[in-house]
This record gives structure tokens, C-alpha cells and sequence, in this order.
């Protein structure tokens, strides 16, 4: 098996092109400094696709920038070809979510944009901009502006401009999560034909995903992610190619794995897949609880849908029927199981006789349900409650709230923590929060709620 951790033996099989050895990084805040990669170890081999899965807030899309010598890594070494990474990467190309193209240049001139840096002449710039234009099905647009494009189209011509450099290791962030389903399908097959028929210069491929099927259906290997810090913690083999596209029992049972493992942080995952193998184990449990962000409205719908159904669902099943990433459905389960409403096993969910109750309620009902519910499972509305029923006229500062928060989370997911808890409990009515001041407020009765 390829990646070990803390070690400074690789593979020495196929060619190892592009290697992470103990990277680990920080991001540095007012009051603490929070990790976000630990450990990481992997290595990319010639001829092979890997998919980087896991949640958000993971650290794959901090990963791949620092492979690409973007962000330096705070400790731990890239190697590329076992030499030292220095500066930027020049043996890869990346290609982004937000497809990143200049609106006022043309097809033509976005996909030359790759070649400025290199000791081409201009006529040489433009044939090779071309035939990557013509390989990537984009010719006719060449003299096209990124507003006359689709979403597909625009995304083509940022995967032209990644592969008219000729890279030997292609970096992919997300590459199809921002195109309808069938334009994602149709351009991620054509990539990978690509790929297999090697009509590519490229050696190896790294491609952060939230979509499971999409990394079961293009990956010879799978790393899935666990968060707060990022670490690397299963490592799966790929299907055989045939069973790949066949799409049959095989390809199923190997989504419906992966699920198992990122919503069961204890799954032995070598009783589960052979080959499969614990690389890191997940961090020990945060100083605070981690709260998934989705609304109230999301996971009122999400409840009301398991409903319907009156039975336990396959979480694969159930994203695909949803159209929905695991980056999109798993903080639902999360949200769902934190407050008692649904219980997750094996690759299922199904609701709790509480989330029947919240499923079949009215609206008043179900605020009261929610309330008691947020009240006994979410320890930060319990602190804010307890500090407010002390505080003077029962206001407090937010501020106390983020450096605490801050010591565990970057300042952006300190915020983001700090707004789902405002959320969850405006919806409750269990406190206010007066934006223009920053203080949480103590609501009429309130004080009742922590011995209700």
C-alpha cells in the first residue's frame, strides 16, 4: 500500500511523481492557532487517479494547494520526484470549481493564459492553445467570451488552459460540483475517456470531490478524510474499471461503504472492504461540539421526507434521489442525530420516535420539540443560556464567545458556529441576538428553559 504515516519509505512500485510526507498546517488566529492538516502523508504514482473525499472543513482543498506549492505547508515536506518542493509546483495544473476565467479575454486567450509564463513564441502559444481547445471539444469558441459560455462550456475551457501546459500531475478542487447534473456527467466521462485512452500528456490525477458516486465511478484509489484537524483516515482500492461503468452490485456496495465509514468515525474498515486500510485515526473529540451547518428549513424537509418514506433509507440511495453531495446530506444526518431526531447504522437512517413526532407536528409543536431537543443535546445554547440567566439584565457580549471558540476553530468557522447557534435558537425562541451590538439577549421566559 502506498501512503504511511510518520514514514519516510514509500512505495516503490509504479513511479512515485508527487509525495506529502507529516504535512500538517496552521492557521494562525487573534488568540490561538488552529490546525488544519495533521499528519498528512500520501504519494501520487504514475497512472493513477485518486479521489480525495471527506467533509467540509476537512483541509483536501488546503491539501491540494499546498501539493501545487501554493500555501507552504507549516511543517512536513512536498517532494516531487523525491526532490524537495521549493516555491510553486511547475510539474502541475489545477483546475477549479469556480471556473476562474478572465471575462474579458476570449477562449482562445484564457487558454493561452497557461503558456505566458513559458519560453514559447506566440505562434506557439496559439497551436498548442488550439489543439487543446480541439481536444477538449471546445472548437468553434475559440473567439467566445466566458459570458457567452455555459456553465459546461466555461468549465471546459478551464480544464483546457489546466492541460495546455502539459502537466504531469493534474490537481482537480470540485472540478463538476457546479454544473447540472447531466452537463457534470456528460464532461466527467469525457475526461476520464481521456484519461484511459491517454490522449493526455498527464501521469496522474488527484481530484477533491464531495460526490461519492462520482469517486467510486473514476478512482483506482479512494482516501477519505476525517476533520478538525484534516487527516487522512481510510484508504480504499478503486474498482476494476469494468465495474466501474457497469455501475452493477459492486459499485453500490462500495458507495454504501463509504458512507458507513464517514458517518461511523469507529467502523473497523477492514472487516468492511478488502484492501481497505486505517491510515490515521480521527482526532479526539473537540473541547466544543461541532455543529453542522444547515437550517431549520432544510432539516425540518429533511425530516418530513424520511417520513414519508416510513422506513429506514440507504444514505447512497437517498442522495441520489435528493441530487445531493455528501457534502450537502451529511450535515443533515448529523444535524438530525445530534438533536435525537434520526439514528444512523450501517449506511442507513431512520427516524427516532422524537423525529416521528417532529415530522407529524404543526408548527408550534414543532418548535417545542426542537426546543426541548436543542436545550439537552447542543452544549453551547446550554452555556449561552446559563451565562445569560446570570449576566446583568440578562444581555452578554458575543465577544468572550469567539476567542473561546476561536482556541478550537479558525475565525471563520468560529463564526460560523456562532451563526448556527443564533439560528437554531431564534427558531426555539430560547434567546435573541441583537445583530448591531453583538449581545445575545435573554427572551421572555427564557430563563425557564434549562430546567424545563
Amino acid at each position: 500500500m502506498g501512503m504511511q504515516v510518520s514514514s519516510t519509505t514509500f512505495f516503490t512500485g509504479q513511479e512515485t511523481l508527487l509525495a506529502a510526507r507529516d504535512v500538517s498546517k496552521y492557521y494562525e488566529s487573534e488568540h490561538e492557532r488552529v490546525l488544519v492538516l495533521d499528519r498528512v502523508s500520501l504519494e501520487l504514482r504514475d497512472g493513477e487517479l485518486v479521489a480525495l473525499l471527506g467533509p467540509s472543513g476537512s483541509g483536501k482543498s488546503t491539501l491540494l494547494r499546498i501539493l501545487a506549492g501554493l500555501v507552504a505547508p507549516s511543517s512536513g515536506d512536498v517532494f516531487v520526484h523525491g526532490a524537495p518542493l521549493r516555491g510553486v509546483n511547475p510539474q502541475v495544473a489545477m483546475v477549479f470549481q469556480s471556473f476562474a476565467l478572465y471575462p474579458w479575454l476570449t477562449v482562445l486567450e484564457n487558454v493561452e493564459l497557461g503558456l505566458l509564463a513559458k519560453d514559447f513564441t506566440p505562434q506557439e502559444r496559439r497551436a498548442r492553445a488550439l489543439r487543446a481547445i480541439d481536444l477538449i471539444g471546445l472548437d468553434g469558441f475559440e473567439a467566445a467570451y466566458p459570458r457567452e459560455l455555459s456553465g459546461g462550456m466555461k468549465q471546459r475551457v478551464g480544464f483546457a488552459r489546466a492541460l495546455v501546459v502539459e502537466p504531469e500531475v493534474l490537481l482537480m478542487d470540485e472540478p463538476f460540483s457546479a454544473l447540472d447534473v447531466l452537463v457534470a456527467e456528460n464532461l466527467r466521462r469525457e475526461l476520464l475517456d481521456l484519461w484511459l485512452d491517454r490522449n493526455i500528456p498527464t501521469r496522474s490525477i488527484l481530484m477533491v470531490t464531495h460526490n461519492i458516486d462520482e469517486a467510486v465511478s473514476m478512482a483506482d484509489r479512494l482516501l477519505v478524510f476525517s476533520a478538525n484537524p484534516g487527516r487522512i483516515r481510510v484508504e480504499l482500492p478503486g474498482l476494476p474499471l469494468a465495474q466501474r461503468r457497469a455501475r452493477g452490485a459492486e459499485h453500490a456496495q462500495l458507495i454504501d461503504t463509504i458512507y458507513r465509514i464517514m458517518t461511523n468515525p469507529h467502523e473497523d474498515v477492514a472487516k468492511l472492504l478488502p484492501g481497505a486500510r486505517l491510515v490515521q485515526e480521527p482526532a479526539p473529540r473537540l473541547e466544543y461540539q461541532m455543529l453542522p451547518h444547515v437550517s431549520i428549513g432544510e432539516l425540518t424537509g429533511f425530516i418530513e421526507r424520511l417520513h414519508t418514506q416510513r422506513e429506514r433509507q440507504d444514505l447512497f440511495a437517498l442522495a441520489r434521489d435528493l441530487q445531493m453531495g455528501v457534502d450537502e446530506l451529511l450535515p443533515l444526518v448529523e444535524a438530525a442525530d445530534l438533536l435525537d431526531f434520526v439514528i444512523v447504522a450501517e449506511g442507513d437512517v431512520w427516524l427516532t420516535e422524537e423525529g416521528r413526532r417532529f415530522a407529524e407536528a404543526g408548527i408550534l409543536e414543532k418548535k417545542e420539540l426542537f426546543r426541548r431537543q436543542a436545550v439537552v443535546r447542543v452544549e453551547l445554547i446550554r452555556r449561552i443560556l446559563r451565562e445569560l440567566e446570570a449576566a446583568p439584565k440578562h444581555r452578554l457580549d458575543e465577544s468572550h464567545l469567539l476567542a473561546e471558540l476561536e482556541a478550537t476553530f479558525s475565525p471563520a468557522e468560529a463564526r460560523r458556529q456562532l451563526d448556527t447557534v443564533i439560528d437554531w435558537a431564534r427558531y426555539a425562541e430560547l434567546f435573541g441576538y441583537d445583530d448591531t451590538k453583538g449581545e445575545f439577549f435573554l427572551e421572555e421566559n427564557g430563563h425557564l428553559a434549562l430546567g424545563a
